[in-house]
This record gives C-alpha cells, sequence and structure tokens, in this order.
C-alpha cells in the first residue's frame, strides 16, 4: 500500500464498501481507498446496523458515501438487496444507487432504457405467455439467444435452433429471446468497457472458449487489450449507456453485428480480474477517487494512475473479523435434500443426493428433457467403479435452487432411471454448504447408498 502523502485528519473521508459477499473487487476498492490517503470501511453482515430512534437514522459504522457492490444477480431474492441499498441511499450519499442497479440486473429492462434513448441494441421479445413467446420465435431466424432476465457470468443464457421451444420462464426468472449478432466465421467475441463517472478506464475484447460461444472470463474466456484501439463511436456508446441506466460505474458488454455495435448489457458488479488481465489497469482506485471526491474529499490523479497499476486484491485492514463459526454460518445441505431444478423450458422439484466425491453434478435423461436443459455444451469422461476408461457423458446449463440460494452449473447428463434420485448434487455445488448426511428430506431408507 502506498502511504506517502495521505490525507490529512481533517481532509479525509470514510468510504464504504456495501458488499455482504467476500470478493477480489471489495477488496481491491477498500485497498484503492486506503492506499489514496482516506478510510475505507466494508460495509457488511458482520458489522452493519441502522437504528432508527426518535426520528432519527444511526448508520453504523459511520461513513459519508456508500459504493454499492452488492451482488444481486445470484441470489433468489435481489430486492432484498435493493430494500437494503435503498435504505442506506436515504442517509448517505450512494454510488450505483438502486434504482439505477434495478434496471441494471434486469437485462431487459436494461434494453428498453437504452432503446427509449436511441442507444443501438439487439432486437428482443419478452412474453409473459408462453405461447405467445413461442408465436415469435420466428422473429430471429435459424439461431437466436435464450436468457433470463436476470443473471450473472454466462448463467442463463443459451443459443437456440429454430425448433428449439422456450418457456417465459426458467425456474422463477423471467426470460426472454434475443437477436443473435456475429459475424460468420469469426471467432466469437465482443467488448467490455469499463466506464467510472465521465471516463472509460480501460476496454478489453472477450474471447469465447473453445466449444462455446459465450465470452465470460468466468466460463474460460480469452482476453486482449483493446482501450488504445477504441473505436470514438463506441466509447461514446459505453458512457451514454452507463449515464442513460444511471449507473456510476459499470462494465458496458458490446457486440459488432453486420450493421455496427450493439449494447448488450450494463453490469454494476462487472469484475476487475480480466480487465486487469488485459489491460494492466485497475478500475478499483478510479470507484476509489469517485466515492472520495462524492463525499467532499480530494485526491491526486497521478496517484490514482500509480495505484491503478496494481490489483491489489488483498485482505484490506478493514475487513471485518468474523465472528465464532456457528451452526448456522454456512447452510447446511442434507444427504437427500429437496431441490429445484431449471432448464430452459421449465423447472420443477426432485429429491436429490448429495455426493462430495463427484466433482460436478449430474442429472437423468429424462429429467434433463423435461426441463429443457441444455444445449449440450460439450462432452465429458466420467470414471466410475471399475471402468478405467470412463463413460463419455454429455454436459449441459442448468440452474438448481437449494432454499434461498440458485446455482447455474453444468451437469452430466446419464441414464439415472435405475437409481432412486434423478439430480446427484456434485462438489460444484456443495462447496457452498455443509453436508449433514443424518439428514434426508425423503425421510426414507437408503436404497442406493452405493450408487455412485
Amino acid at each position: 500500500m502506498e502511504t506517502d502523502d495521505p490525507a490529512t485528519a481533517a481532509d479525509a473521508v470514510t468510504v464504504g464498501v456495501l458488499a455482504t459477499h467476500t470478493s477480489k473487487e471489495s477488496k481491491a476498492i477498500c485497498n484503492a481507498v486506503a492506499d489514496l490517503g482516506h478510510e475505507p470501511v466494508w460495509l457488511r453482515t458482520e458489522n452493519t446496523t441502522v437504528a432508527v430512534e426518535d426520528g432519527t437514522v444511526t448508520l453504523d459504522p459511520d461513513v459519508d458515501v456508500v459504493a454499492n457492490r452488492l451482488l444481486l444477480s445470484n441470489v433468489a431474492e435481489p430486492a432484498e438487496g435493493l430494500g437494503l441499498a435503498a435504505t442506506l441511499a436515504r442517509t448517505r450519499p450512494v454510488l450505483n444507487e438502486p434504482s439505477a442497479v434495478l434496471t441494471a440486473v434486469h437485462k431487459f429492462a436494461t434494453a428498453v432504457a437504452l432503446a427509449a434513448a436511441d442507444l443501438p441494441v439487439p432486437d428482443a421479445f419478452l412474453a409473459l405467455a408462453h405461447d405467445r413467446l413461442n408465436d415469435e420465435r420466428h422473429r430471429y431466424g435459424d439461431e437466436a439467444v435464450y436468457k433470463t432476465a436476470i443473471g450473472t457470468h454466462g448463467g442463463g443464457t443459451w443459443k437456440i435452433d429454430a425448433d428449439d421451444p422456450v418457456n417465459p420462464t426458467v425456474g422463477d426468472r423471467q426470460a426472454f429471446l434475443q437477436e443473435l449478432l456475429d459475424r460468420d466465421g469469426e471467432r466469437h467475441s465482443d467488448l467490455r468497457v469499463y466506464v467510472v463517472g465521465d471516463e472509460v478506464v480501460g476496454a478489453m475484447r472477450r474471447f469465447a472458449p473453445e466449444g462455446d460461444w459465450r465470452t465470460n472470463v468466468a466460463l474460460g474466456g480469452d482476453v486482449a487489450d483493446a482501450t488504445a484501439d477504441l473505436d470514438e463511436r463506441v466509447r461514446e456508446i459505453a458512457l451514454r449507456a452507463t449515464e442513460t441506466v444511471g449507473l456510476d460505474y459499470a462494465g458496458v458488454d458490446l457486440v459488432e453485428g453486420y450493421d455496427g455495435w450493439s449494447v448488450l448489457e450494463v453490469n454494476p458488479t462487472a469484475g476487475f480480474k480480466g480487465l486487469f488481465q488485459a489491460c494492466g489497469v485497475s478500475p478499483a482506485p478510479y470507484v476509489a477517487r469517485l466515492g472520495i471526491e462524492r463525499a467532499g474529499g480530494t485526491v491526486d490523479d497521478d496517484r490514482v494512475a500509480r495505484v491503478a497499476e496494481t490489483l491489489d486484491d488483498s485482505r484490506p485492514d478493514c475487513l471485518p473479523t468474523k465472528p465464532r463459526p456457528t451452526t448456522g454460518e454456512r447452510p447446511v445441505v442434507g444427504y437427500i435434500e429437496d431441490v429445484a431444478v431449471a432448464g430452459t423450458q421449465g423447472s420443477t422439484r426432485v429429491y436429490a443426493k448429495s455426493d462430495t466425491g463427484a466433482t460436478r453434478s449430474s442429472i437423468d435423461t429424462s429429467l434433463a428433457g423435461e426441463i429443457g436443459a441444455g444445449p449440450i455444451k460439450s462432452m465429458t469422461r466420467v470414471k466410475s467403479g471399475s471402468v478405467k476408461q470412463g463413460a463419455a457423458r454429455p454436459v449441459v446449463d442448468i440452474v438448481v435452487g437449494i432454499g434461498g440460494q440458485r446455482h447455474t452449473v453444468t451437469a452430466s447428463v446419464q441414464d439415472r432411471s435405475h437409481m432412486s434420485y434423478p439430480l446427484l448434487l456434485g462438489r460444484d455445488i456443495l462447496e457452498h454448504y455443509r453436508v449433514d448426511v443424518q439428514r434426508r428430506a425423503d425421510d426414507e431408507a437408503d436404497p442406493d447408498r452405493d450408487e455412485e
């Protein structure tokens, strides 16, 4: 951390980073605030309270400004997070205000807002009725994009063929159709432009990994620096898109079709890792500077540029100390669990078996067909028992809901008709839970104890 030229006590402001999860981005922003000579406070479950007493509202810890980094795309009830952010916004200036985040996390609402501002977006269609959505499938030719209105890391996004039926919901998420913008013969790619305030911090070209068409870094996509060669028209679109949605900082995703560039998403919690990998620039000090200045503080621009040369996501000093672990700290999942499972054509509830020895979750062929799991992304070879070579199985996207948590995973498909449970939960899901082998949602004997 830099320690030269710190702000004096009179000039220093306190920047609260609102994030109940632990992420590299939140760590980096906290560290950047400190590096710029001001005081960071991480607003988390362990330390944040709001009190109303005799008409006076008190926020503890006390901060001058709040940088909203709540992740809402992968939780069951995003309205709870929005309500928390709205509560703080009544007491302090908030970067990425909740009303703007509400529009940004809902991809169709984002498209409507941008189209109304004459910004280019792909054609899209949302319907609340199954028949109406499928009746309009012909609008988009042989291939189209089918996606949930709220989703993250490429989860809840599929490329579908002309004869694939679709559902207006995937699990409890609204879904819609969108035009597929691509250039024939070219490796699928898009552009992410990171905007902070009225400035483009950096831009990267993202390329889809082999066997996929989605470009998310979280899915293994490659990145390349595009900052120096960024077209002025694209720069203008990214800045206007961020302003139109109402965000203070965002990762704006654009794709180029034959008719030019269109905005796909305006992400309020875009990751820093890919951009730093591509450009060698961290957005963290730029977000920190914006918060400091919003609270009336000052920052040296040269110092911001120096701090941006490093992505410092080490543990910040302001990370609150966690209380002693309790049985309720990490959610508990049973050996047999009642879960919701969803695909592109519907959802259902089933009993699933937990298997900490399985790397990947697995779904029965019939159940995969029932919910429209897929399309098939790749083939994987799974070793089992005495079969040394293993069996080749297709891999598809599914969404699994357990309690209040949602998990988009790539599950292998196999015939489980001879087994008692059509869905097996692997470590890709169980890593988020403690497994209680004594707990069974079906309250029955275990007839397939040795199945895996």
